[in-house]
């Protein structure tokens, strides 16, 4: 093993005006397995982290809420604090940026660049909320984007063209806090000099400190010249008073990265570490932030700049990966795919969806995709069928039938070696971040253990007499080769690998792989893990679902009382699958006021339905009716049972409910076009 390293690690903030969803997650869990795997290595590596607690959303809010800004922001960590220790991410300190560390932070690094000549001042028009009397943030105007012509857009870039503007050129903006229309008003302002440090960060960019394809999006920045950056808000605003500037606040970016610095000082001071060690220019230490793809030119231009103007040392890399999608889409509320962290707790183990995240994560900047079917699929097939089960299948023999003694030699020492030797490529992985790539490699071993145990067959041996000696050997190398994978596994699934510690009666550690347990004791097995069940999956979905409220529109007649939807593409609606169906059996629903149970057939396929009908039809009437339904719809877990589709009717309501009744030369299962 080589020398061991010093490492400090960050996550970005999360912000805290609301609760933890899986998307967040990915960053944490990603972040948390790189510093348990470290410290696996015996490696010293500290991960700090904190809420961002600072900016216009969290004033607002908390005055929506009648409550003031620390109070929401102490409510809102608290819950911050819980649901990351309930998904195991280890942090060796958690804090928070409205700290008496960030606020010293924040004037000393901002009085180092103004003395170095790095801030200047200048006026400027901002827009300005005549109603509330404020100045508003970029995000809190809204409008029609100059680009394209998309409405409802940010005051700063279109989610449909992807376009970044200044707030005053939006056409017909609004205020998101009043909603009044913003007007024009002089502001002087504090700008840092980004321009000054425009050769240092290409040098450092070109130096391998963040992935390629970040470097290369830079590149745009540094062809339209660097400009300067705005670190200043004008009160009311929720944050740190600029020390020589009066009603001035530093933006909340400005001091929020500085909250990497106030995490980890806190730490220090509570702990015999040096903070110079880790934070002084010539530290010979390693430094790696963790963050999302959407805030990498604030970690990789303002950052870096910030900290070079300020006489302290740049971070050895900054790491960024990709957006969460669920089921192959944004999340939704609607959907029910927009997932709270606290939702999914109430229902599966976390280390679950650690390893899921695991299987999906690169070293690359691409979005993951949370199939929850697949998710299913694959942790009850790797994680229960085929890790766990090397335990279950062994630790019987050796509790009941070798008073938990393991052998004193293996069997196949060999095969071993193979699992050892592989240590060192899952390492690698693990170091690179090229996670997916570990986890195929930890269970291509897996694959290896499996096939020797049922070639072995102790199950068999164990009835034949004279024995008994092999299959204490066979079951002990099992038992080894479980160890191992435990020890691989380990940064992903700590609580399971520490059941398997007590288990084995030994601590996993990585130093210790190639040394196999024998005439070793061991303690009774106790189930690890269990399959996921489709039930679970469903409560989760149904939890997080809401009915979303439609966009306002204008309108008159029915459209005001019943606005149309939001626009969806012309790809979302051919995803719809329409087939003829016949109504072979319909009932009353007992409970319902509504809905009658329909048995329809697809020509082969029954499906099972319930439909919102009662107040138009009897169910006689309807028994040998051929009808239109939609085919490929998600079943829907409802109090009564499972809808599997969707029946098709129109018509204003009550009696007036028509269902979509084809021409009788179709068939059951033909599609509608």
């Amino acid at each position: 093993m080589t020398d061991k390293r010093s490492i400090l690690v960050t996550s970005a903030l999360p912000y805290a005006n609301g609760p933890i969803h899986l998307g967040h997650l990915v960053e944490y869990i990603q972040t948390d397995i790189w510093a348990r795997f470290q410290r696996l290595r015996e490696n010293t590596c500290y991960y700090v982290c904190a809420d961002d607690a600072h900016g216009t959303p969290i004033m607002l809010r908390a005055r929506q809420d009648g409550i003031t800004p620390e109070e929401l922001i102490a409510v809102t960590q608290k819950e911050h604090e819980a649901d990351f220790a309930d998904f195991l991410i280890d942090f060796d300190n958690y804090y928070t940026t409205h700290s008496d560390e960030n606020r010293e932070f924040a004037s000393s690094i901002y009085l180092k660049l103004r003395d170095e000549g790095h801030i200047r001042t200048q006026t400027i028009k901002q827009a300005y909320d005549p109603e509330a009397e404020m100045f508003l943030p970029d995000r809190f105007i809204k409008g029609t984007c100059p680009k394209c012509g998309a409405d409802d857009q940010y005051g700063d870039n279109c989610e449909v063209c992807g376009a970044t503007y200044d707030p005053t050129e939006l056409k017909n903006p609004v205020s998101a806090v009043s909603g009044a229309t913003p007007i024009e008003k002089d502001s002087e302002q504090y700008f840092f000099k980004l321009s000054d440090f425009s050769d240092m960060l290409q040098k450092w960019l070109k130096d391998g400190h963040v992935q390629s394809e970040v470097a290369n999006k830079l590149d745009e920045w540094f062809e339209e010249g660097l400009k300067d950056w705005d670190i200043s808000r004008n009160a009311p605003y929720w944050g740190f008073e600029i020390p020589d500037a009066p009603g001035k606040y530093f933006y909340v970016w400005m001091d929020a990265p500085m909250g990497y610095m106030a995490s980890f000082k806190n730490l220090c001071d509570k702990s015999d570490i040096n903070f110079d060690d880790y934070w002084a220019a010539d530290s010979k230490n390693e430094l790696y932030h963790f963050i999302g793809k959407d805030i990498a030119r604030f970690h990789t231009l303002f950052w870096p700049a910030v900290l070079d103007g300020a006489g302290y040392r740049k971070p050895s890399g900054v790491f960024c990966h990709g957006f969460l999608t669920v089921n192959g889409q944004k999340m939704s509320k609607s959907r029910g795919t927009f997932i709270k962290a606290r939702t999914y707790l109430e229902h599966l183990n976390p280390e679950y969806l650690r390893y899921y995240y695991t299987a999906k994560l690169s070293s690359g900047v691409d979005d993951i995709d949370l199939n929850l079917e697949d998710f299913m699929q694959r942790v009850n097939s790797d994680l229960v069928g085929k890790v766990v089960n090397i335990a279950s299948r062994c630790a019987g023999f050796i509790t009941k039938k070798f008073d938990k003694q393991l052998s004193a030699e293996l069997p196949d020492i060999d095969l071993y070696n193979d699992i050892v030797a592989a240590g060192e490529q899952i390492a690698s992985h693990y170091e690179n971040r090229e996670y997916n790539k570990a986890v195929r490699e930890i269970m291509a071993q897996a694959d290896k253990a499996n096939v020797y145990i049922d070639e072995n067959k102790p199950w068999v041996l164990i009835k034949e007499e004279g024995k008994e000696d092999e299959v204490q050997k066979i079951c002990t190398q099992g038992l080894n080769m479980f160890r191992l994978l435990m020890t691989y596994l380990k940064p992903i699934l700590p609580a399971t690998a520490e059941k398997s510690e007590t288990f084995l009666n030994t601590e996993l550690k990585w130093s210790t792989i190639n040394k196999p347990l024998l005439s070793h004791g061991i303690n009774k097995f106790k189930p690890l893990l269990t399959r996921i069940e489709k039930e679970q999956i469903d409560a989760i979905t149904e939890a997080s679902t809401e009915n979303m409220p439609t966009k306002e529109i204008t309108a008159t007649g029915p459209l005001a009382d019943d606005p149309i939807a939001d626009e969806i593409s012309f790809d979302d609606f051919a995803k719809v699958d329409l087939r003829i169906a016949k109504i072979v059996k319909a009932e009353h629903v007992d409970g319902a006021d509504k809905l009658l149970q329909l048995t329809l057939d697809l020509g082969g396929d029954t499906r099972n339905v319930f439909a919102g009908i009662k107040s138009a039809y009897k169910p006689e009437d309807l028994e040998g009716k051929l009808t239109v339904m939609v085919a490929n719809l998600a079943p829907r877990k409802m109090r009564f049972g499972l809808s599997e589709g969707m029946v098709l009717a129109a018509g204003p309501g009550g009696k007036d409910l028509f269902i979509l009744n084809p021409d009788d030369g179709a068939t059951p299962g033909m599609k509608v076009k």
